[in-house]
């Protein structure tokens, strides 16, 4: 399956769309959504508040601001991306403004697994590398791009061709669309089903 615009579901070999760069080594789970928006009820509104503090230091420089990134789906990032606290409304956040796909020299481990968990792959590339890539998407923010998760490749057929890296193990989860805990769950129903027939304490059980 292909991931273009719509919330990620099912197999993902491929994510499409428009790339735009977030310059910077360590940036942390507190910038990518405050600590204050945790206490939200849902998730829906998040996107909108991702890197609130930096936006507002910045007045409408920053990249998530500039109307040119509008729509985009993949984000490039440098060093230890999504360090700090476990919080899981970050790669939330990131979704819900529209990112589907996240390359960078490396993330922080929960950070990987949190967006593992919601279908966002995040591939790995040399630090070299991800600075070419950079460069690239920042000379015509218009290019699509394609990340490809089958080749490890992303590329633009104007602007080149880079290896990137996934973790073999969430490679194949994303592939397989293992990494979908619910679809799982819906695609088990009759093992479920069966599992709950035989719970004593959802069918007559009485404790003595």
């Amino acid at each position: 399956m292909t991931q273009s615009g719509a919330f990620p579901q099912g197999m993902i070999t491929q994510v499409h769309g428009r790339a735009f760069t977030l310059r910077g080594d360590d940036i942390d789970t507190d910038r990518i959504i405050p600590a204050r928006y945790l206490k939200c009820v849902s998730f829906e509104a998040l996107g909108d508040q991702v890197f609130a503090d930096d936006r507002q230091e910045l007045a409408g420089a920053h990249p998530f601001d500039q109307p040119e990134h509008v729509g985009a789906r993949i984000l490039v990032v440098n060093g230890n991306f999504g360090c700090g606290s476990s919080r899981e409304h970050a790669p939330q956040a990131l979704m819900r403004w529209g990112i589907r796909a996240v390359i960078g020299v490396s993330f922080a481990e929960i950070f990987y697994g949190n967006c593992l968990a919601l279908g966002i792959p995040c591939a790995t590339a040399t630090p070299d590398e991800v600075v070419r890539l950079q460069a690239a998407v920042e000379a015509d923010p218009t290019l699509e791009w394609s990340l490809d998760l089958e080749r490890g490749r992303c590329q633009n057929e104007r602007a080149g061709d880079w290896e990137v890296r996934l973790d073999p193990g969430a490679r194949e989860m994303l592939l397989s669309g293992r990494w979908d805990a619910t679809s799982q769950l819906v695609a088990r129903e009759a093992e479920l089903n069966a599992t709950l027939q035989r719970l004593p304490y959802l069918n007559g059980f009485h404790p003595l």
